[in-house]
């Protein structure tokens, strides 16, 4: 008889809510993670009063009733909306593309017909699309591709535009409305106490190993539990036999200032090549927090190397034909169950991954179990 029915390795969003309702379906469950620290990159961690989202801003949206109503089970969420700015060389402009976005930036703009006859008379010299530059211009225009896209993107992924695939950026909403809304989901906040606190309750009661890296001892976790529930890099469980998959990663530069509102929002694009950052999160105004003092953080796009923390997929077609023979690996080991961002080795909002760990749940234990 094995200890455990389930072993999860991770404790993520997919592996905590799958530990929570195969307990929930009366199964005995160890989660393991190689970090010190519960929630995975939606840890946070209070300092000086401030709840910290310490690996980069984490902000909850959904329009799915269920997600909403079974996430609130374990914390109060605020009624937070996202609406971040971009910055250019001093100029500053709304986020998402919307009218306030388009007004600024061409002052004779002020109708949704107006910015529509101005993008479209910039996307003219577009015959073709062969990557992201084409792609951004055919639905942007000039003026928003180079102030807006063209930097920041560059900075993310590492490369010129002309050389990304024009994927990336296949859909970019224009909203012809003054709204800095953010996301158009019905419903979105913050964790009121922070997201460690809602890990810590939907864990309750499951056993919980933590500084615990799975492969520095596989043999020993295979055999605790019936089944293996794996929410790391797919190709690090099949030790890279078909190559590393490629990812973009991020360096985070927090700091600590004797100033009580440094800019005035939680999130700052920073939108030209030359400034290093992609964007500066005021941590204070997630939660409306009125102390004294605040803490921002800087983040940094890095190129990912072996041993590095992956944050970004690069779904190219070279990436995505190594990811399917994983993941034919993957669908013949019956005992072994592949879930979340990096073992699915894509790009998920957390509503979306809760929703896999549902779906997930549901194969498991039955449709009744959420």
């Amino acid at each position: 008889m094995k200890k455990y029915d389930y072993l999860i390795v991770g404790s993520g969003f997919f592996g905590s809510v799958f530990a929570n309702l195969a307990t929930k379906a009366g199964k005995k469950c160890l989660v393991i993670e190689k970090r010190s620290h519960v929630g995975g990159n939606a840890y946070s961690e209070e300092k000086n009063g401030i709840m910290v989202h310490v690996y980069g801003a984490h902000i909850f949206h959904t329009s799915n009733e269920k997600v909403w109503s079974y996430i609130n089970q374990f914390g109060e969420f605020n009624n937070f909306v996202n609406c971040p700015i971009a910055k250019y060389k001093g100029e500053v402009y709304n986020l998402p593309f919307n009218m306030n976005t388009f007004s600024k930036m061409w002052k004779d703009v002020i109708t949704p017909q107006e910015a529509k006859d101005k993008i479209a008379s910039q996307r003219k010299g577009v015959t073709e699309i062969k990557n992201l530059e084409q792609q951004a211009i055919s639905l942007v225009g000039v003026d928003i591709y180079e102030k807006l896209i063209k930097g920041y993107t560059e900075k993310q992924w590492g490369c010129s535009c002309t050389d990304l695939p024009a994927f990336i950026i296949k859909r970019l909403p224009l909203r012809f409305v003054y709204d800095n809304n953010y996301f158009n989901d019905k419903y979105q906040g913050i964790p009121a106490k922070g997201y460690t606190k809602i890990f810590e309750n939907m864990l309750e009661g499951i056993d919980q190993k933590y500084n615990s890296n799975y492969f520095d001892d596989r043999e020993y976790y295979d055999n605790l539990a019936t089944k293996v529930v794996y929410t790391g890099a797919i190709d690090e469980f099949f030790d890279y036999c078909y190559g590393m998959l490629s990812y973009r990663s991020l360096r985070f530069e927090e700091s600590i200032l004797d100033e009580d509102n440094f800019q005035g929002v939680a999130v700052v694009n920073y939108t030209e090549k030359e400034i290093p950052y992609t964007r500066i999160i005021e941590h204070k105004h997630f939660t409306f927090n009125k102390c004294k003092g605040t803490i921002i953080t800087k983040e940094y796009p890095l190129t990912w190397t072996k041993g590095s923390e992956p944050y970004y997929p690069i779904n190219d077609d070279k990436n995505n034909a190594i990811y399917e023979k994983y993941a034919d690996l993957a669908s013949k080991n019956p005992n072994v169950l592949f879930g979340g961002r990096l073992a699915n080795y894509k790009y998920y909002d957390m509503d979306k991954i809760i929703e896999t760990a549902f779906e997930m749940a549901r194969k498991e234990f039955g449709p009744d179990i959420i």
